[in-house]
């Protein structure tokens, strides 16, 4: 049997060991660690030890174990574990110098290497005298330098380690010492001999409890990560987390084994240690109970296993008080579901299905015994279980149409798909349900698609479609299918979706007219209008909503209304019209359009700049997607447009839980583009470029899956994205790469409101490269100016691009055009955007400079600094702070006839920066760097960078400001 995998990284523990590392600043101290089995107190001790042990000033730790033998076992186990390390690092004679005239003898009764003890009575006093020994020698040491003593599993502690535990923590407080003493929760049943001391010892003022929490399922997938080395699937992730409920070796044994796979002998053996020394009665019921799920009421219990409540409850006793059970209302549950899991899979075949035969027959007899919602799909459970196929499929039927009135489409396709797994085992399967096969694909398929298993939909409408064929009477039916396999695929980014939906409308003829014709045609006008086929798209959208008004369907009326919105949007006169489709989605009450009229308001909102109500929209959107079930899909999306404009705020830990939230559900690709792009966004804002690169990289392979057709949302952000890392990478060469893809797609729907950033990042780029700024060998400015010469401005959000474009632009032609600055700043600040708007008063700083204004320079800078502090902003700080520098300076202009730029490259030259430092510094190329440096050369008449450096210093040309 191969070893088992540990995870290489510390998952979910942060806080944790930031508490131990305060713990041991304020030493002396203890700090008792607790949690179950698994969770990690080991882990956790061991990279904490690993940290102190090789931090500025080292600190010594000293490790010992107590024994599973008992509660009285082995005396003083951990202890001696201590002093025999102690011994091995400083030898006996280093002991003996801590010690009072040098005495070890005292210590004999912990360790035979110290010799024999000075007497052989057994005393109140003797044990007094070691325990002082034990203490003095500690503080001694710890006098040397900071120690941590750390005992482990003291739930297995004997008598007398518990007692020189005790002592240890009361009474060590001369030096800095810190004890740590680690626990399992779940072994300390009430009468365990650990309890009363831990209660004592969390009293005193020196002492902080640290409890160990299970990991949440994003800590689970990093863990998965980690232990992978690449990033799992989502779903993966969804089976590991459920099954180890956030147990760190739960998650490690179970991918081992195979996340859907039998639990490995290794890690059965475990979970059932607790259950085996409960007494055999109580074994029994616990097997029972095991067939009810993770929690199950007690009168459930009791009617299957046929116990009256004295005795159910006599017998549950220990297993409550052993922690494997839990009290929970007015049933148990299982302190971990793999406990049950363990439990469950020891029954014989015969018993196991014996046992759930009597669950099923308990419900039927006595449906009150589980809550109304539950009992179909109980029944169904135990029913398969039972290896009963016909009621398992009745019940699964009417547990799916229970579940879709509560709106839980996930568990709906559960149960449907329980139904088909069924169907050819029962002969009358039809006549036993009223419903065929192929009517039980089409909802199946439509469940999907509400529950976001796109996938799982494309496969169940596709062989809905082939058992429909295309006989006479069938065209309504595989239009509907069509439809909504074109939806789908459009979701999955799959080839042929526009044909799905051409082909769905073939099906219907115009006359007479009919909701579903008005439905398709809403859908392809959707779905065309993100290509730059915006006719066919309004033709479709306008010929929907007649249909719509023609037939009296609000529902159909308004979904034709929200795509011809959205085919041209004005983000200044569009108000009104937005109003009037909210009106009708009101009226007509249906749930989805009223979720795609918070999609459509948030994102007008964020596009006309008025960020605070699109993320407030966004925000109640998504709620009441939660509450439709369907937070995978349309709630995606709307994590989208509640973070797009949190992060336009400065917003960043908001915006990046929203990301972190929504990215977990595992979201379609083309909703998925959008989330990655703006965490890596954040990620940029904050300085770390790693995850911004990691972000960009899923944004290109989301993309790639996509190329068929262009989102501009989505491939202009992409860019977007590409372009701001590149240029903070120092490479504002390869930024006009990504500048081009968005040069040659103009004309795409919402081109202004996208196109317009990458436009400026562009410019800013060859105000960088000067001459050098070419896209295949041709100037580059000019193809930009020619491209932003095709777009509109409607909104205050592109006005205020627009002017940062036009001071970019002034950069390129080597003019700080201070007006122009100011201009952007003030348009930022009006629409309460702080980092562009940090950005442009630097740059504002940087012209009010160079025509010798310090004042104005200075009070801009102070501005911009405040406003990327505020918002966490650490690299765009740095950069405002290297032109605040300047300004400190006495006076305006540069020495030595250096320009302001050459001024302060030689100051980084002269700090010993190498040209690639000097580069990402000021956020330049290498290449611009080493241009700057041999001007510098030049012109103070010097050979090298280091006799440069020395002209620096002679002429003390650089304060410490």
């Amino acid at each position: 049997m191969s070893a088992r995998v540990t995870s290489p990284v510390l998952v979910g523990r942060g806080a944790e060991l930031e508490e131990l590392r305060e713990a041991l600043a304020r030493a002396p101290g203890a700090v008792l660690v607790g949690g179950e089995a698994g969770l990690g107190k080991s882990r956790l001790i061991r990279e904490f030890a690993t940290a102190v042990r090789g931090g500025e000033a080292p600190v010594q730790v000293l490790v010992g174990g107590c024994l599973e033998l008992g509660s009285d076992g082995l005396p003083f186990a951990p202890f001696t574990t201590v002093l025999r390390g102690l011994v091995r690092d400083i030898g006996i004679d280093g002991v003996a110098a801590l010690l009072p005239r040098g005495d070890t003898g005292g210590l004999a009764r912990l360790l035979p290497e110290f010799g024999e003890p000075e007497t052989d009575t057994a005393s109140g006093e003797e044990r007094a005298r070691l325990f002082e020994l034990v203490l003095i020698l500690l503080e001694r040491l710890a006098e040397r330098g900071p120690v941590v003593l750390v005992i482990e599993d003291a739930h297995w502690a004997d008598r007398s380690t518990r007692d020189l535990l005790a002592f240890l923590v009361r009474n060590a407080d001369s030096a800095p010492l810190l004890i740590v003493v680690t626990y399992r929760a779940d072994e300390l049943h009430r009468a365990h001999p650990l309890r009363p001391l831990l209660a004592g010892l969390g009293r005193l003022d020196r002492v902080r409890r640290l409890e160990l929490a299970r990991l949440s399922r994003a800590d689970v997938a990093r863990m998965v990560t980690g232990l992978r080395g690449v990033e799992p699937p989502a779903a993966l992730v969804e089976r590991i987390h459920a099954r180890s409920e956030g147990n760190p070796l739960f998650v490690e044994f179970l991918l081992e084994s195979g996340a859907e796979g039998e639990l490995p002998e290794s890690l059965r053996d475990l979970l059932l240690a607790g259950v085996q020394r409960l007494p055999e009665e109580t074994q029994d019921v616990l097997r029972d109970a095991s067939g009810g799920g993770t929690r199950i009421e007690h009168a459930l219990l009791a009617a299957v296993s046929g116990l009256d409540d004295a005795r159910l409850t006599r017998l549950l006793r220990p297993a409550v008080a052993a922690g494997v059970l839990v009290v929970d209302g007015d049933g148990y549950a299982f302190r971990h579901a793999l406990i049950r899991e363990a439990v469950h899979d020891d029954l014989l075949p015969g018993e196991h299905t014996r046992l759930h035969t009597r669950y099923a027959q308990a419900l039927e007899q006595d449906p009150g015994l589980v809550p109304v919602r539950r009992l179909w799909a109980e029944l169904s459970h135990h029913w398969k279980w039972a290896h009963d196929p016909t009621w398992a499929l009745v019940s699964s039927w009417r547990a799916a149409g229970e579940a879709h009135r509560a709106l839980a489409y996930a568990e709906q396709l559960a149960m449907l798909s329980r139904v088909l797994e069924l169907w050819d085992r029962v002969p009358d399967a039809a006549a036993r349900i009223g419903a065929g096969h192929t009517e039980v694909l089409e909802q199946a398929a439509t469940a999907a698609d509400l529950a976001g298993e796109f996938e799982r939909g494309i496969k169940l409408a596709t062989a809905a479609l082939r058992a429909i064929g295309t006989g006479e009477g069938t065209a309504p039916r595989r239009a509907a299918l069509l439809e909504l396999r074109g939806r789908i695929g459009h979701q999955m980014a799959r080839p042929g979706f526009v044909e799905d939906l051409q082909e769905a409308i073939g099906c219907l003829p115009p006359e007479p007219p009919t909701e579903l014709r008005a439905r398709t045609l809403a859908a392809l006008a959707k779905y065309v209008r993100l290509t730059t086929d915006i006719p066919m798209a309004r033709e479709a959208a306008t010929e929907s909503l007649r249909i719509a008004r023609r037939i009296g369907s609000p529902e159909a009326e308004v979904a034709a209304q929200i795509t011809l919105f959205c085919v041209d949007i004005d983000y200044e006169r569009d108000e009104a019209r937005l109003a009037e489709v909210e009106a009708t989605a009101e009226r007509a009450r249906h749930q989805e359009s009223l979720l795609r009229v918070a999609m459509i308001k948030s994102h007008f909102l964020e596009g006309a700049g008025r960020y605070e109500e699109a993320a407030e929209v966004a925000r109640l959107g998504l709620e009441r997607a939660r509450e439709l079930g369907v937070a995978r899909s349309q709630g995606a999306f709307l994590s989208s447009n509640r973070a797009e404009p949190l992060v336009s705020l400065g917003r960043f830990d908001e915006a990046d839980a929203v990301l972190r939230q929504a990215l977990e559900q595992d979201p379609a690709v083309t909703t998925r583009t959008s989330l990655v792009v703006l965490a890596g966004e954040v990620a940029l804002a904050r300085g770390d470029l790693d995850a911004a690169r990691g972000r960009l990289a899923e944004a290109h392979e989301s993309m790639g899956l996509k190329m068929q057709w262009l989102k501009t949302q989505d491939y202009f952000a992409t860019l977007r994205l590409d372009a701001a890392v590149r240029m903070a990478e120092g490479r504002p060469d390869a930024v006009l790469e990504a500048v081009r893809g968005v040069l040659d797609h103009p004309g795409l729907p919402d081109d202004a409101r996208y196109a317009w950033p990458v436009m400026v990042i562009g410019a800013a780029a060859c105000a960088e490269l000067g001459d050098a700024a070419t896209i295949d060998g041709v100037p580059a400015f000019p193809l930009i100016e020619a491209r932003v010469a095709g777009m509109g401005v409607t909104g205050p959000a592109q006005e205020a691009h627009r002017l940062t474009f036009e001071a970019e632009s002034a950069r390129v032609r080597g003019a700080h055009d201070l007006g122009t600055w100011d201009a952007a700043a003030a348009a930022w600040a009006g629409l309460k955007r702080p980092h562009p708007e940090a950005e442009a008063l630097m740059r504002a700083g940087e012209a009010a400079l160079a025509r010798g204004d310090h004042a104005g320079a200075a009070r801009r800078l102070d501005r911009a600094a405040g406003l990327a502090r505020d918002i966490g902003a650490r690299p765009l700080a740095g950069r405002i702070e290297a032109v605040a520098r300047r300004v400190r300076r006495r006076d305006d202009s540069a020495p030595l006839g250096l320009t302001p730029r050459e001024f302060e490259v030689l100051r980084l030259v002269a700090e010993g920066h190498s040209n690639r430092d000097i580069a990402a510094a000021l956020v330049i190329s290498a290449k611009t760097a080493s241009v700057h440096v041999s001007n510098i050369l030049a012109k103070l008449e010097v050979a090298s960078r280091g006799e440069a450096a020395a002209t620096a210093h002679r002429l003390a040309l650089f304060g410490p400001g």
